[in-house]
């Protein structure tokens, strides 16, 4: 199976062929989980987000026609982004209607603080929408500058850029089970902070 290219795998995998699916999905489990580590849900778990990535996927092997202008790779990054967006959209729109507004962090400042701006707002907003929306972009900004010290702000950057636990690990010189530990005092914390909130 190793020696088949995607195209051939994919279509031995819709023919029900267990094997081939299994290869396809050993080639990209490192791309869906790069990709959902990218994203984020404010008190939702990472596991999630990549089990969105992989039903993505699915459905990129399933729709997947071949094409001398697109590859399977790019088809199947389109697949799982889309998905990921889809289930953030709805799952911040059934439980806080103003921050349905796709969110990500993109960057922080000098001082490891981070910069929250909305991707895109996606739906049409009146200028009074435009304002709550603005003050709940700031007050989810002020939340993770004041719950979180300064080295899980450095780990939660360095995660939502895409950086495996070893290459965080690396660049912060620390041990990759403080990694985990921090993202998880992060989940933790910011469940509990925007619970009371």
């Amino acid at each position: 199976m190793k020696n088949l290219t995607d195209e051939e795998l994919i279509e031995k995998a819709k023919n029900g062929d267990e094997a081939a699916e299994t290869e396809l999905i050993e080639r990209y489990k490192d791309i869906i989980v790069k990709i959902s580590r990218s994203y984020f849900i404010v008190g939702g778990e990472m596991e999630d987000l990549i089990q969105e990535g992989m039903i993505g996927f699915y459905k990129a092997v399933k729709g997947f026609k071949p094409n001398k202008d697109t590859s399977f790779k790019t088809f199947a990054i389109i697949c799982i982004k889309h998905q990921i967006q889809t289930a953030i959209k709805k799952a911040t729109s059934d439980k806080n209607k103003p921050l349905s507004q796709a969110v990500s962090i993109q960057s922080f400042s000098e001082n490891d603080a981070p910069d929250i701006l909305p991707m895109a707002l996606v739906f049409e907003t009146t200028p009074a929408e435009s304002i709550i929306n603005k003050e709940n972009f700031e007050n989810l900004k002020r939340t993770i500058i004041q719950s979180l010290s300064k080295l899980e702000l450095k780990v939660l950057k360095l995660y939502l850029q895409g950086y495996a636990y070893k290459e965080i690990a690396e660049r912060l010189n620390i041990t990759e089970k403080s990694i985990d530990n921090s993202l998880s005092r992060i989940k933790s914390k910011l469940r509990e902070k925007l619970k009371k909130d």
